[in-house]
């Protein structure tokens, strides 16, 4: 026993049930010309069944063999949709994870391209790209609504043996915020929006991450 709780005070916490979720990891792009400092947006295609012509970073699904290094999925699929080399990506660190009410985990990036002379979209998940100057999310803040979260029991869950406050109906739990940036005609929003404003809020002068 005691061999087990000296195992325990070393190990690094995981997330419990990330088994249950569709975990995803994505990079944010950063294109640096001169001295000032550019993010690359994806716009995904049309003919993609799920959020087609929605602005977004490149990023995708982590294999189970990526599952310890989450990163690896967010190069990869950088490389597959934009067409660059992969000695071209240099990765800075993580921003902080994602957990999506509707079942995602998301491993958010961020990273340099460099030696950028455009790329070569894959057009059957790409339909365009653009860079945008940071500072333009720096100094222009989104603006916010939100997104109420409710939960249900499935009509197997033994009811009769927990408190009746328990009920058998959707129950609003909680709301999350949404963010919603735009740029010229571009309107950014979603989980992108969220991973761009967690950029900028740890950025910020006096947070940890910057400081």
């Amino acid at each position: 026993m005691k061999n087990v709780l000296n195992k325990l005070s070393r190990r690094q916490p995981g997330i419990q049930n990330e088994h249950e979720y569709l975990v995803f990891a994505v990079l944010l792009p950063i294109i640096q010309r001169e001295d000032k400092l550019y993010v690359l947006f994806e716009v995904r295609a049309n003919s993609l069944q799920r959020q087609p012509g929605e602005i977004c970073f490149p990023g995708g699904r982590v294999e189970p063999c990526e599952m310890s290094r989450p990163q690896i999925a967010a190069v990869r699929e950088t490389v597959e949709e934009l067409g660059i080399r992969q000695e071209q990506i240099v990765l800075i660190g993580p921003l902080d994870y994602l957990v999506n009410p509707h079942g995602t985990l998301i491993y958010p990036y961020l990273g340099l391209i460099e030696d950028y002379e455009g790329t070569t979209p894959n057009p059957a998940e790409v339909e365009e790209v653009f860079l945008a100057p940071l500072e333009h999310f720096v100094i222009n803040p989104p603006s916010k609504s939100s997104l109420e979260v409710a939960t249900r029991y499935a009509q197997d869950f033994p009811f009769h043996k927990v408190p009746s406050s328990y009920q058998k109906e959707w129950q609003k739990q909680y709301s999350i915020a949404v963010y919603f940036y735009e740029y010229g005609e571009r309107f950014i929003w979603g989980m992108t929006a969220r991973i761009l404003y967690n950029l900028i809020n740890l950025c910020r002068p006096g947070t940890s991450a910057c400081s």
